[in-house]
């Protein structure tokens, strides 16, 4: 029988400091083992000090090509860009690898802000990304399976965006199916600095940290015989 096993992984890890400390929080006190960073966050530099300070938090690259420096502000003007050939995709998203490198972290996974990975472009340069750079796991969102990478059996957390709380995790871990499943998550602390970013997951962040490190989802895992497991242990 095969075994079901859930991966947490928490994105936007170098986003604001107060969203890094509400990951390292999930990973210590809840349930997320993995999380991804933003080679552009305002805050990369103090997510890469909690990350040399837990090696054991698997790091993997949270890949931008909007809201960054330089780049398309919306999904719409990315795609515009994209379909012109004005942005150098591969260009782009290999820098952000390299930054993350140079920072001694070795990342085990690759996954895609505001999911542009959907777009076949973005999706082939990914995946040539995690060859050239021997990064075993790509995201599967909605079902794509890159080519030739590795991605889990499932995914999950696309439509719950924002709206991730107690009650709905516990439900989605009792139906969890057998094979390994990727849970995308947002914690974060709602501090001043997520307070005055550009994003519209602020409140629902601490909803998530609350509910990431809820006693009764631990309870509800061992119930239902969920494996916990990072990247870097498949």
């Amino acid at each position: 029988m095969t075994a079901t096993q859930l991966v947490v992984n928490a994105d936007d890890f170098g986003f604001t400091t107060d969203v890094n400390a509400g990951i390292l929080e999930a990973f210590e006190r809840g349930i997320v083992r993995s999380t991804t960073l933003m080679a552009h966050g305002a805050a990369f530099d103090d997510a890469v000090r909690l990350a040399r300070a837990h090696p054991e938090l698997d790091v993997g690259c949270h890949l931008m090509l909007v809201q960054g420096p330089g780049l398309p502000a919306s999904l719409p003007e990315l795609a515009w860009a994209v379909m012109l050939r004005r942005i150098p995709i591969y260009d782009e998203l290999a820098s952000q690898v390299r930054r993350i490198l140079d920072a001694g972290l070795r990342p085990t996974h690759l996954d895609t802000h505001k999911h542009t990975l959907l777009l076949p472009p973005v999706l082939a340069a990914v995946c040539r990304i995690a060859h050239q750079f021997g990064i075993p796991w790509v995201r599967k969102p909605l079902g794509i399976r890159p080519r030739g990478c590795r991605t889990t059996d499932h995914f999950a957390g696309f439509i719950l965006t924002g709206r991730l709380d107690t009650a709905t995790l516990l439900r989605l871990i009792r139906r969890l199916r057998p094979g390994t499943t990727e849970l995308m998550c947002h914690p974060g602390r709602c501090g001043p600095e997520l307070e005055a970013a550009p994003t519209r997951l602020k409140a629902a962040r601490g909803r998530e940290l609350a509910a990431l490190t809820a006693p009764e989802v631990r309870e509800a895992l061992e119930t239902a015989h969920v494996r916990l497991v990072s990247f870097r242990e498949l």
